[in-house]
């Protein structure tokens, strides 16, 4: 919580919406720099997944976690297994994603480890998590 009220109170000083989303940016791959090696590879990779899928979406800092934003609201993100003491790390999906399919549906993946079918599969989530996104805006 206290990671959240810095970030809510850093985001209110910044000044123009591009210099925002670099400086946003900029704090996510700071942040991902700082992990430990096992989960800084895969954050690296993933940030490097959502950027190429959903264009669209923003890096920005959700409670110390690198995530990724459609007008200003959080789509996807990511935990390190080292900040939450668990046995692997996660990329979660929020209520803005567009998952709504039957009365059911995942919310959270567990990452053990990052191959080339975790990517792909990684990169069609955030697309269609975020269809909209997948674009940059005109």
């Amino acid at each position: 919580m206290k990671e959240r009220a810095k970030e809510l109170k850093a985001s209110t000083g910044r000044g123009s919406r591009a210099d925002k989303a670099a400086e946003e940016e900029a704090d996510v791959v700071a942040k991902i720099a700082e992990m430990q090696d096992s989960d800084r590879v895969m954050a690296e990779r993933i940030h490097a997944v959502v950027k190429a899928s959903a264009p669209g979406l923003a890096p920005k800092l959700w409670y110390g976690m690198p995530a990724y934003a459609r007008d200003g609201k959080v789509v996807c993100f990511f935990q390190s297994a080292e900040k939450f003491k668990a046995r692997y790390a996660t990329l979660g999906f929020s209520d803005q994603a567009h998952f709504d399919e039957g009365s059911m549906w995942a919310t959270s993946y567990a990452l053990p480890k990052l191959t080339a079918a975790a990517e792909a599969r990684i990169a069609a989530l955030v697309k269609n998590a975020a269809p909209t996104c997948a674009r940059p805006r005109r």
